[in-house]
């Protein structure tokens, strides 16, 4: 797959507003001071983890995993251009929060559940596992009929690979994550061009062409809709 690039790049995912709501909800969930050790997989541009940091005061920066090297990444964190699964193998370190935020889907099952398996290895005696992923039950991101069609596959894929992890991990926690989001249709229109959705990735520029369409048909001048993510939360 093509590395995800404009995820977090001037959307509403890189808002302080909703950094500012999605870091007081780990808080919510998580026993953080600032000793804690945090692992973000899949940090994109490492924005959620430089708050996060800022708001704990922490004294050692917490670590930030992407296969992408974003120049305008947050100089708060501690940043490396691996895969998880070599990294986490590899160090020492164990942690009181690992964040997989929007990246699991991007994993194959077994990749998955070996990458959790492991991690559960570093986690400290109180520490947690914290997944996000787009709720596949439900889901309003705007969408034209092709990116409908790709999400709802992609997220039966993901309602699968959650299941697995239920039967895995018998206590688990479920929680939800909820934010309003309201945008200028001519933004989410370049979001659209920028492929900022890993569904996007492989479409052609005549399918984004269409789908540009379609939104500017289908949807008024300001979008208005809920971005609900489903959390798992696993302790050690």
């Amino acid at each position: 797959m093509k590395p995800l690039k404009n995820w977090d790049n001037k959307t509403w995912l890189s808002s302080r507003k909703y950094i500012h709501s999605f870091n007081n909800f780990i808080l919510n969930q998580v026993n953080l001071d600032r000793n804690s050790r945090i692992l973000d997989i899949g940090c994109g541009r490492g924005k959620i983890l430089g708050n996060l940091s800022n708001k704990l005061s922490l004294l050692r920066k917490p670590i930030g995993l992407d296969i992408e090297n974003h120049k305008d990444k947050s100089k708060k964190i501690i940043f490396k251009k691996i895969d998880a699964i070599s990294f986490i193998s590899k160090t020492k370190i164990t942690f009181d929060l690992i964040l997989i935020k929007q990246t699991i889907h991007l994993l194959k099952k077994k990749q998955a559940i070996k990458l959790l398996s492991i991690c559960k290895n570093k986690l400290n005696p109180n520490g947690k596992i914290v997944i996000l992923s787009l709720d596949p039950r439900k889901n309003e991101i705007p969408t034209f009929l092709l990116m409908k069609k790709k999400l709802k596959i992609s997220l039966n894929k993901d309602e699968k690979l959650f299941s697995l992890l239920l039967k895995i991990n018998l206590k688990i926690i479920i929680k939800k994550f909820v934010y309003d989001v309201q945008i200028s249709k001519i933004k989410y229109l370049q979001m659209i061009k920028n492929r900022y959705i890993s569904i996007l990735l492989n479409f052609t520029d005549e399918q984004i062409k269409n789908g540009l369409y379609e939104i500017i048909n289908d949807y008024g001048n300001i979008l208005k809709f809920k971005d609900r993510l489903i959390c798992f939360i696993i302790k050690k």
